[in-house]
């Protein structure tokens, strides 16, 4: 098959910055047509943030690498006149996504009935800081605000207790995972048994759902989990350790593999001492066992390490900063850093969900420059005549 999985859908993306463009992303790396509706004049706040390709910092590498491929309108929504080319775009659509605080859509004219009414067959989706329901939900958000609150940031860090945020936009990237888990969800209902969805997604919550053993461990004890700094709670040795050249991770995630590692390493009577007979022994008596790893590791270098435990089954691997990962053979054959069409020499993430046997992403469109599509999605999808697309112009109303 090369008919990608959501050809024929349309989404309506009223998103801007990261939670929800990484939703329409997904999409659009499935199939999906997204077309992002933004504001005449500045678009989406994304266009404004580092790091930028041209000296007028008028091309932001940020929002490229999260709107490639998607086509760009400029619709004024404050304008009535733009309101009713929203409701019309929506008549059209199969799925409409947004991330404005709570009650903003409704102050725009679009209220969940009215949504409803313009389109019962449609999947509208809602990404916020806290949800629509709460006594928070109006709260303005930001992805180090739900870092926090969501008790991440507490168990990452130092293991002196100093906590750190995650190096990545992590709350923004789950929620706009789970939005589009929804949304797919929600499309299959509708094939099955027609009828559309409403959903509710929170940075918060889905932050909260990933926080795995945290929450059982935290249940289980009475001082709340903190930060092990690359140390794992429950698995033993399962952390970084420095070599004579570079630093690297060794997970012997078990009693057969620490024997292994024992041997490998030339120190044999770590297997049989009795505080790390087991991995709950040596979890538990990990400040005694570290050092004793940490003197073995810097007598090689990294590669004469991994070249000695990978043959014995013994998971390890460098830590790779940024830069080594577009010469990394695995992302390389996987496809992970494709091209961008227009942009020479800049490459953006692949897409992480592989259909075997059917054609994978080489490449990536470019991302659209504002309003560049108004045009082509006014006239194609609305059928709008030349004489109001030139009253909607001349108005402000689009661009």
């Amino acid at each position: 098959m090369t008919q990608k999985p959501l050809n024929g859908i349309r989404v309506i993306d009223l998103t801007r910055v990261l939670a929800g463009p990484f939703c329409t992303m997904v999409l659009k790396d499935l199939g999906a047509e997204v077309v992002k509706v933004e504001t005449p004049g500045t678009g989406d706040d994304a266009r404004h943030f580092g790091p930028f390709l041209d000296a007028g910092q008028e091309k932001s590498a940020y929002f490229m690498s999260i709107n490639a491929g998607k086509k760009s309108v400029t619709v004024n929504l404050k304008d009535p006149a733009g309101q009713e080319v929203l409701a019309d775009l929506i008549r059209r659509a199969d799925v409409l996504v947004e991330n404005f605080r709570p009650g903003v859509m409704e102050r725009l004219g679009f209220s969940d009935a009215r949504v409803r009414l313009l389109n019962p067959e449609i999947v509208f989706a809602s990404v916020s800081g806290f949800g629509q329901t709460g006594p928070d939900a109006k709260k303005p958000a930001y992805d180090v605000i739900i870092q926090g609150l969501s008790g991440l940031m507490s168990i990452t860090g130092t293991e002196d207790g100093r906590t750190v945020r995650v190096g990545a936009s992590i709350s923004d990237i789950t929620a706009g995972l789970y939005s589009a888990i929804g949304i797919l969800a929600a499309l299959f209902r509708r094939s099955q048994s027609g009828g559309g969805a409403r959903l509710d997604i929170a940075m918060l919550d889905a932050t909260v759902s990933v926080l795995e053993n945290a929450i059982a461990r935290g249940q289980l004890s009475d001082k709340p989990p903190g930060p092990r700094g690359t140390a794992h709670p429950s698995i033993t040795p399962f952390s970084a350790f420095k070599t004579k050249d570079a630093e690297m991770i060794v997970a012997a995630g078990n009693d057969r593999l620490f024997v292994t590692l024992c041997h490998a390493i030339e120190m044999p009577a770590l297997a049989s001492d009795d505080r790390f007979k087991t991995n709950r022994l040596r979890t538990d008596n990990f400040s005694e066992l570290r050092p004793l790893l940490e003197a073995a590791f810097p007598r090689e270098t990294t590669d004469f390490w991994i070249e000695k435990l990978t043959p014995l089954g013994i998971p390890c691997a460098r830590i790779n900063n940024v830069h080594d990962l577009f010469d990394a053979a695995q992302l390389r054959a996987r496809n992970m850093l494709v091209p961008m069409e227009d942009v020479p020499g800049f490459k953006v993430t692949g897409s992480p969900i592989k259909f075997m046997a059917e054609p994978d992403i080489e490449r990536k469109a470019a991302a659209p420059g504002l309003g560049e599509h108004s045009r082509e999605v006014l006239v194609q999808v609305l059928g709008y005549a030349e004489e109001k697309l030139a009253m909607l112009e001349k108005n402000g109303v689009i661009s």
